[in-house]
C-alpha cells in the first residue's frame, strides 16, 4: 500500500522522544516524515544534545529531564531510545511507567527490560493507567520477513517442518550470564534473531545450545510448541566483510530463504515428473508454474522501499504502533510465565 507521508494525516498525536543519541537520531527520528506524528518536545540529559535533535527534527521544545517534560507537555505518546544503566540494565522500564502514570503511551526500544519481573510490572501500570507500552522489534517489519510470513501461511506451503536461522552474535560464557554489564551486547541483540523466529515459527518449547569457548559462536538445536525443528547460528568469528544474516524456513513440499534480509527466493512445489537419469535438458526439470520466485529492491529509483528507514523495519514498526493508538488497538506486551 502507498506510504502517507507525515503532513497528510488528519490527525497527529502530540509526541515527545526522551533520548537523543546515535541511534534515536539516525534511525527513529526520520520515520517521524511517514508517521502521524507532531514532535512537541524532546529530551536528553545532554541539554546541547536535546537543543539539537529539536532544530534538526522540527521539535518545539527541548529538556533534559523528562520528568518536567511530561509535566509540562499536553502529550499523547513519548518515544523512548537510551543506553543502559551503570549495572547494564536497560533504563526503559522506570521510564515507561513514568510516561504511563503521566496519562502517555510509550514506545521504547528493545530489550524492554533486563527481567520478567519489569515485563510484568510495566503490565500492571499499564492494566491500571489504560494507556500502552509498544517495543521496537524492528526485525518483525522488515519487508523480507513480513512477505515471508504470508507465504509460509498459505495452505500450498504446508506446516514449518524446519527453520534455520543464522546472525553474528558472540553467546558469552555461562559464569558471565549472570553479570548485566557483560551481557549488554548479547542481550541487545539476541532480540533480533528470536524476534523473526518467534514470528515465524511461533512459541518455543526448548532450546539446547552448544557453544564454541574461542570466539563464542554457538549452534542453537530449537523445538517449537508446533513441532517444528530449528537451528540458530550464532556466527560469531566471521569475516567483517560477509554477510550478516541468512533464514530458511521449509514447509511440506516448498521452502524459502531470506538473504542478507533482502532477497527472498520461494521455492514452490515442483510439479514435473521426469524419471531419474532421462531428461537432457534442465528446463524440463522445472516447469513455469513452480519455478522458484525471486523478489530483491533496486537501488536506481529515489523510492521508499530501498530505503534503510523501510529495508530495516524502523518506518514500518513506528507507523504501526501509532496507527494502534489512533485506531484504539491494544499493542501487547505478552504476560511472562514468571520473573526471572
Amino acid at each position: 500500500m502507498p506510504v502517507t507521508y507525515n503532513y497528510e494525516y488528519p490527525k497527529q498525536l502530540r509526541t515527545g522522544f526522551i533520548g537523543c543519541g546515535g541511534h534515536a537520531y539516525r534511525n527513529i527520528y526520520p520515520t517521524f516524515q511517514y508517521a502521524p506524528v507532531n514532535l512537541v518536545a524532546v529530551c536528553d540529559l545532554d541539554p546541547v544534545r536535546a537543543a539539537t535533535c529539536a532544530k534538526v527534527f522540527g521539535a518545539e521544545r527541548y529538556y533534559s529531564d523528562h520528568l518536567e517534560m511530561l509535566e509540562r507537555e499536553d502529550l499523547d505518546v513519548v518515544f523512548i531510545v537510551t543506553n543502559v544503566d551503570e549495572n547494564g540494565s536497560p533504563r526503559y522500564p522506570k521510564l515507561a511507567i513514568d510516561c504511563l502514570r503521566a496519562g502517555v503511551h510509550a514506545w521504547v526500544e528493545k530489550p524492554p527490560a533486563s527481567s520478567s519481573c519489569e515485563i510484568r510490572e510495566m503490565i500492571r501500570v499499564s492494566s491500571e493507567t489504560k494507556r500502552h507500552v509498544g517495543v521496537g522489534f524492528k526485525k518483525m517489519f522488515f519487508p523480507a520477513n513480513v512477505k515471508a510470513k504470508e507465504i509460509i501461511s498459505r495452505p500450498d506451503f504446508g506446516p514449518i517442518t524446519s527453520i534455520t536461522a543464522r546472525y553474528p552474535q558472540s553467546l558469552p560464557p555461562f559464569e558471565e550470564r549472570g553479570d548485566a554489564r557483560k551481557m549488554v551486547s548479547f542481550l541487545d541483540h539476541i532480540v533480533h534473531p528470536h524476534s523473526v523466529l518467534r514470528l515465524l515459527g511461533g512459541p518455543i518449547e526448548w532450546i539446547f545450545v552448544n557453544r564454541n569457548s574461542a570466539v563464542g559462536s554457538a549452534t542453537v538445536s530449537i523445538r517449537f510448541t508446533s513441532g517444528a525443528a530449528g537451528n540458530l547460528h550464532l556466527s560469531s568469528g566471521q569475516s567483517s566483510t560477509s554477510f550478516l544474516e541468512r533464514l530458511e524456513i521449509i514447509g511440506a513440499g516448498e521452502n524459502l530463504v531470506v538473504e542478507n534480509n533482502v532477497r527472498l527466493i520461494h521455492y514452490r512445489r515442483s510439479k514435473s515428473k521426469i524419471a531419474y537419469g532421462r531428461s537432457g535438458d534442465y528446463f524440463d526439470a522445472i516447469t513455469d508454474d513452480s519455478a522458484p520466485l525471486y523478489w530483491e529492491p533496486e537501488f536506481s529509483l529515489g523510492q521508499l522501499y530501498n530505503k534503510g528507514l523501510f529495508l530495516l523495519g524502523y518506518a514500518p514498526e513506528v507507523i504501526q504502533f501509532h496507527h494502534s493508538i489512533v485506531g484504539r488497538e491494544r499493542p501487547s506486551l505478552r504476560n511472562p510465565r514468571r520473573c526471572a
